[in-house]
């Protein structure tokens, strides 16, 4: 595994998702987890953990564009791979040939992916997303049963799969949740009666399959969960279910580049907003903004060194960012974590959305490129 010549860089315990992974299935079973690597697998590295979850038994993955399934081909992955929304016209026929699973919603789409899969000489498996009430894509309702239809009439589409996004599934006692499982219910029934049985149903996202909602389906698609982070920012535990042990996979940390005494009155930082109390030792650490620290993080934000909890002493800029270390005496390479465990303590991504008003999974996907990943794996 890769090792990082940088003094910030960001620890992946492949162990860790491996475990994670084989909880859920468990979990979800009979049903086949879906792992969801779309966004470089939530920033962790799609490759390595696309090859851990399914190693460890995920059945299959899912991604949200044409250009990460082409990804995972190219390392000759070859389970399937749904792409979760509709694609370009221009990419239908780089799907069909990499035998990538289309989801389609539009009349026009349809046509279209049909339209290409006649001209590769294939017959390409298809999912039909339904709106049944998350409002972002997929056929309406009304138009479920026609749109099936029109995929059933292709004879260069195979209907594989019929799939909808629920919008609440977080919000525990949400009755929008029962609302739409029962409208997917209602469709899943229709196209029986009309002859149409697609060999995959699937509604659960991670919060979902965590608190055991859903239809009988073939495939929950399960992403936040596996890295190890509840779905919920209010939370860093999966408490609906008491035997669900998910471990974070992902720490965040740095070394100290730079180390100095301020004297009380000093203020720290673009804007110099907190001024010191006393006579401080602040350590800068040589990461930012433009690394995914969020600048705002300052105000409330908290970075482990030697164990203890350091308050940001300042705006965080975008390579750098400065702790108060009180008056403990730091040392230039002492390592710090912005994210993970050091001794007792622990901070957590979603400690961090709380602190600016998000969730965790923008925090993980937003650690830049620039942050080296180095993977590991852990006894547990």
């Amino acid at each position: 595994m890769t090792t990082s010549q940088r003094w910030a860089w960001a620890e992946i315990d492949l162990s860790a998702l491996q475990r994670n992974v084989q909880a859920m299935c468990a979990h979800v079973q009979p049903q086949q987890l879906w792992a969801v690597v779309k966004a470089n697998a939530y920033g962790h590295g799609v490759l390595p953990v696309a090859t851990s979850a399914l190693d460890a038994g995920a059945s299959g993955l899912a991604v949200a564009l044409c250009d990460e399934g082409i990804e995972l081909r190219n390392a000759d992955i070859d389970a399937p791979i749904l792409v979760m929304s509709e694609q370009p016209m221009s990419q239908h026929r780089l799907m069909i040939d990499n035998e990538l699973i289309a989801t389609l919603y539009n009349t026009a789409t349809i046509s279209a992916y049909a339209q290409a899969a006649r001209a590769c000489g294939r017959i390409a498996k298809v999912h039909l997303k339904v709106d049944t009430g998350m409002h972002r894509v997929g056929t309406p309702i009304a138009e479920s049963v026609q749109r099936a239809q029109q995929i059933a009439a292709e004879s260069s589409l195979q209907i594989d799969g019929l799939f909808t996004h629920l919008a609440t599934a977080d919000l525990a006692g949400h009755p929008n949740t029962a609302l739409q499982l029962e409208r997917f219910t209602h469709i899943v029934d229709q196209l029986r009666r009309v002859g149409i049985v697609p060999a995959h149903v699937h509604v659960a996202n991670s919060a979902a399959a965590v608190r055991g909602l859903g239809v009988k389906s073939t495939i929950v698609r399960v992403g936040i969960a596996l890295y190890g982070i509840a779905a919920d920012a209010e939370s860093d535990s999966f408490g609906a279910v008491t035997n669900l042990d998910l471990e974070p996979v992902l720490s965040l940390c740095a070394r100290v580049a730079h180390v100095q005494w301020l004297e009380a009155g000093e203020g720290v930082s673009y804007g110099l907003k907190r001024q010191l109390a006393s006579r401080t030792c602040i350590a800068t650490l040589p990461l930012g903004y433009a690394d995914g620290v969020p600048r705002q993080l300052w105000s409330a934000g908290e970075v482990l060194i030697g164990g203890r909890r350091r308050r940001i002493a300042g705006v965080v800029t975008m390579d750098q960012m400065m702790v108060d270390c009180g008056t403990d005496e730091i040392v230039i390479g002492q390592e710090a974590v912005l994210i993970g465990r050091q001794g007792t303590e622990q901070i957590t991504a979603n400690e961090w959305a709380r602190h600016v008003g998000t969730i965790g999974y923008e925090v993980v996907c937003g650690i830049s490129a620039r942050v080296p990943r180095n993977y590991h794996r852990s006894s547990h």
